[in-house]
């Protein structure tokens, strides 16, 4: 079977997008290269409301050219593809090789997969593994199309795990220019893992004050997500693995 098939592809535009109390449809791509995981997904996708099969692919190549045609607005990713894997495909969408440029959802078929930092650090705006129940990766769909970041928890362990490993580094990697003084002890605190009602309590500020902080950070860090902010603030030495 070919990666992509007119049963499945659209290229019409559906979107109720502008129309009042309806919400915009998310054009979802597969790509993984074996035909019965897109199978399955595909057509759990094309009966859930708001949700619409916008095509699948095979290689992460094929991926990277369909999302441009098809204007997805969600791939979901294998992480392992003959050719061009699922990483370097991330990298090219998110960097904007397809316009609009997509959000990524990375699947992988085991949770000891060793390229959930690499997938993250493309672009990888979710992680999740392949035997998680249907109806949560369907829900991760939605969460990644709204603009957060969503990772299975047992992925989660690993990246710590992972991040753990790695040596402290001796001065900042990353520098941080016309980021203010409240703004690093913010980024360190979301490097942490701490929520924004968290940072709001440990820095005695308003919850809408921290979630402001956030959105400049992301802003100011071109990050795509919370996920990002937390890779930002490791890579600029504001938090140390382990500590």
């Amino acid at each position: 079977m070919k990666a992509s098939s007119t049963s499945t592809d659209s290229t019409s535009t559906t979107s109720t997008e502008g129309v009042e109390g309806v919400e915009p449809v998310i054009r979802v791509l597969l790509a993984d290269d074996q035909e019965l995981v897109r199978a399955g997904l595909g057509m759990a996708i094309a009966h859930v409301p708001g949700l619409e099969l916008a095509g699948e692919a095979s290689t992460g190549a094929e991926a990277v050219r369909r999302a441009a045609e098809v204007r997805a607005d969600v791939v979901v990713m294998d992480i392992r593809m003959p050719g061009m894997d699922g990483i370097e495909a991330t990298r090219l969408l998110t960097s904007g090789a397809a316009d609009p440029v997509p959000r990524v959802l990375m699947l992988t078929t085991f949770d000891d997969d060793e390229n959930v930092y690499a997938a993250l650090r493309a672009g990888a705006s979710g992680f999740l593994v392949k035997d998680m129940a249907l109806v949560d990766i369907l829900a991760a769909i939605r969460v990644v199309a709204a603009g957060d970041a969503l990772i299975a928890p047992s992925v989660t362990r690993r990246l710590i795990a992972d991040l753990t490993d790695r040596p402290a580094p001796a001065a900042p990697k990353r520098s941080l220019p016309g980021i203010t003084g409240r703004e690093l002890e913010v980024l360190t605190l979301v490097g942490r893992g701490l929520s924004n009602a968290e940072i709001a309590e440990e820095l005695f500020i308003a919850p809408a004050t921290a979630k402001t902080h956030v959105a400049r950070l992301l802003a100011k860090l071109d990050a795509r997500d919370r996920v990002h902010l937390v890779i930002a603030a490791y890579d600029a030495g504001l938090v140390s693995p382990g500590g």
